[in-house]
């Protein structure tokens, strides 16, 4: 479909909605293909999700509804055309954490309230129609590293040291699941989170970003939060928000959770460094690279847990320290 015919599609489903005539400014996007589109208009603000197929809308209706019915704040869902990727959503304001921080917000509140969101739904019921965050989808998800990063940074991997890399992580995958599951997010983080003064509670906390959400290890949220890519998280901050999160979920044996986050932590960095790699050779986005050095410093520090260490062997023979920001 070419993009006059889609522009009529949008003034169609807009006009259904009662938002014909609105104002309309695109917001600046991220990896995705999806598309965000602010309206203005006598009816107020709201937020035009477009989202061509194969794009589809409906994971994310489906997690939007699971997150609020545990008590938080994903933007409401005013109108809806799944069938042809529209949704017509709440506009929860300009307030990202990320820029609220670099306006001088207080670091220990955000990260403090974005913690606690993360243990009220974890305290919650696990939805059943979520798909699993499974040991294929995470070596999957690792492998990015070996066919994206590599090949950009000119190195080379044979099939043994390939194969040695993936039976590493059939090792560490178990001790990733020594904890609960939990609805995974996947990519919550300081761009992904809209702070909301005004309200109360964990509501105060606007979610973005969900459709990808799997079941999977609780740890995984937490990893993202606080080993973010784009942004330096101050360790006390950091370390105040993990024992938070901890004394809401008393339940969790604390060094499970300690190792689990180790692997975790290693592995969401280790297929971030292969994402950021792939969206530049495949896609021509090169913006990400800049997050690359930090993305290495961050797997650094995790392989210091002592289980990662047959990992950390692997890399040095493999991706040795000089070469692990070359493609950057």
């Amino acid at each position: 479909m070419n993009g006059a015919s889609r522009e009529r599609l949008i003034d169609a489903f807009l006009a259904r909605c009662g938002w014909d005539g609105a104002d309309r400014r695109e917001i600046p996007g991220d990896a995705s293909a999806r598309r965000y589109v602010r309206l203005a208009g006598g009816r107020g603000r709201a937020v035009l999700m477009d989202a061509p197929p194969p794009e589809d809308v409906g994971p994310f209706v489906r997690v939007a509804r699971h997150i609020a019915a545990a008590g938080l704040a994903p933007p409401r869902i005013l109108g809806a055309d799944e069938a042809r990727g529209f949704l017509l959503l709440e506009d929860l304001g300009d307030g990202l954490f990320s820029r609220v921080l670099r306006r001088g917000g207080d670091e220990m509140v955000l990260y403090r309230a974005a913690v606690e969101a993360l243990a009220v739904l974890h305290r919650h019921p696990v939805p059943g129609d979520l798909p699993a965050y499974d040991d294929e989808l995470l070596l999957f998800e690792v492998s990015l590293l070996t066919d994206w990063f590599m090949p950009l940074a000119g190195l080379r991997l044979s099939a043994e040291g390939r194969g040695a890399f993936l039976a590493l992580w059939r090792d560490l995958l178990p001790l990733a699941r020594a904890v609960p599951d939990g609805i995974v997010l996947r990519d919550y983080h300081a761009d992904n989170l809209v702070w909301l003064p005004e309200r109360e509670g964990v509501l105060k906390v606007g979610q973005l970003d969900f459709q990808d959400a799997v079941v999977g290890p609780v740890t995984y949220d937490i990893v993202s939060l606080l080993e973010d890519v784009r942004r330096d998280v101050a360790p006390a901050v950091a370390a105040a928000a993990r024992e938070h999160y901890l004394g809401a979920m008393p339940h969790l044996d604390r060094r499970a959770f300690a190792v689990s986050a180790a692997v975790l932590g290693v592995h969401r960095n280790l297929k971030i460094a292969g994402i950021f790699c792939r969206l530049l050779s495949r896609d021509g986005k090169a913006d990400y690279q800049r997050y690359l050095p930090r993305t290495w410093r961050m797997v650094a520090a995790g392989l210091r847990h002592p289980a990662l260490a047959p990992l950390a062997g692997w890399l040095d023979r493999w991706i040795p320290p000089a070469a692990r920001t070359r493609a950057a």
